[in-house]
């Protein structure tokens, strides 16, 4: 009687541990999700207002499109404000276009008056320019043809960090992959770089056969992480209503993710879990096999 209530007591500790374990498992799983999907909007927020304010610059301000050495966005607590900066070593801000955060291209306020930089303004400038040189004159970062190459800095409490994205020249194409990290410190110099994915992948944004493609995958290396990246959402969020996409996969070994493009919403499962909730579907729905 006392074995069987000492191994009835061992079981009972182990499922308790194996329930923590996973609990575990789960917590840091969701705080990863929200750390990614946190960062990639704020990536997404400076490149929309960089894609719309090019958009705008060009349109609106010909003449200046020679004086301009390059542009930056960043975020204030109620707009998204695209600048651009004339050449050379002690540069001017020659148009400053500002949008609202309602994400309508139209509802902007162009400001062409030259005027110097504001402190954090200088600070994101200094951080884009010490990237972008970085980017073209180290040979660990990959160039590949018929794209270009991103900088997209971005200061978070202080915290300051460039992102490299590799984007496409030719239509119809989505690219994830070829992207790197650089963190700075607090006066400007590179601390770390780091690549986050090994590989560059080149997506079709809409099937050749004129199918819609609803679900649209691609997989990480062991080297770029199991879960889908703060440059991947960034991405999907950008091209995702150029296709026909509801669903982005990202698949690892260990863990798969799940973007949802109505929703704009992450979900990250382990693998194991996943290929739980596919055998249970199979066994309810036998003949769909």
């Amino acid at each position: 009687m006392k074995k069987k209530l000492t191994l009835i007591i061992l079981h009972l500790i182990c499922a308790a541990k194996l329930f923590a374990q996973h609990d575990a498992v789960r917590e840091a799983i969701d705080r990863a999700t929200d750390s990614i999907q946190t960062e990639g909007k704020a990536l997404y927020r400076s490149e929309w207002a960089s894609w719309y304010g090019t958009d705008v610059f060009l349109e609106k301000c010909p003449a200046k499109k020679a004086l301009s050495g390059g542009y930056f966005s960043y975020e204030t607590s109620d707009q998204l404000v695209n600048i651009f900066f004339s050449n050379g070593d002690s540069p001017k801000v020659i148009a400053t276009i500002s949008f609202g955060k309602d994400f309508n291209q139209d509802n902007y306020k162009l400001d062409t008056a030259e005027r110097n930089l504001t402190n954090i303004e200088r600070d994101y400038y200094n951080i884009r320019t010490v990237a972008f040189k970085r980017a073209i004159s180290d040979t660990s970062f990959k160039h590949y043809k018929n794209t270009g190459l991103n900088v997209v800095p971005l200061i978070q409490k202080d915290v300051k960090k460039a992102y490299i994205l590799t984007s496409p020249k030719a239509n119809g194409i989505v690219i994830f992959g070829n992207d790197y990290l650089i963190n700075f410190n607090n006066v400007n110099e590179i601390t770390r770089i780091k690549s986050l994915h090994k590989n560059i992948i080149y997506t079709q944004a809409k099937a050749d056969t004129g199918s819609a493609i609803t679900t649209a995958y691609h997989t990480h290396l062991k080297e770029s992480g199991d879960f889908m990246s703060a440059t991947d959402i960034c991405t999907l969020m950008l091209y995702e209503k150029l296709t026909t996409w509801k669903q982005h996969y990202v698949i690892s070994k260990n863990d798969i993710s799940i973007w949802d493009c109505d929703k704009n919403e992450l979900v990250i499962l382990t693998m194991e879990a996943w290929n739980k909730i596919n055998a249970d579907k199979k066994s309810r729905h036998p003949d769909k096999q």
